[in-house]
């Protein structure tokens, strides 16, 4: 599936190239294929939303994001995301990508092993 015709949203704020590249690798379609929570069963495995449609709940356009392909390093902090190689990053809905990132960041949390209580002397 191409771009949308009519009407265009603008691009981006920041590295358009980049953010073209993974839309392209992706078919500007999101690349969810579960981290969100959702099977996706009825959609082949892969989220449907596509950059620049219509949202079924709530009305605008979709915009598609470029972030990191893998759901672990959805946890990272933005500076060392933002520092990934093109060749780790995907096309994400909004919707995906936070309930992805909320899923990351709890599972980061519960890795770490629990604080040491604060000693009072």
């Amino acid at each position: 599936m191409g771009r949308m015709s009519a009407p265009t949203a603008p691009p981006p704020l920041g590295d358009t190239g980049l953010w073209q590249a993974v839309m392209t690798a992706a078919d500007d379609r999101c690349q969810c294929s579960g981290a969100c929570g959702k099977s996706h069963a009825k959609d082949g495995d892969r989220c449907p939303r596509e950059d620049g449609s219509h949202r079924t709940h709530g009305g605008g356009r979709v915009r598609l994001l470029a972030a990191p392909a893998d759901p672990a390093d959805l946890a990272l902090p933005d500076h060392r995301a933002a520092a990934l190689p093109p060749a780790r990053l995907a096309a994400w809905c909004p919707t995906c990508h936070h309930a992805a990132r909320t899923a990351a960041r709890k599972s980061a949390a519960a890795a770490q092993p629990p604080a040491e209580p604060a000693a009072l002397f």
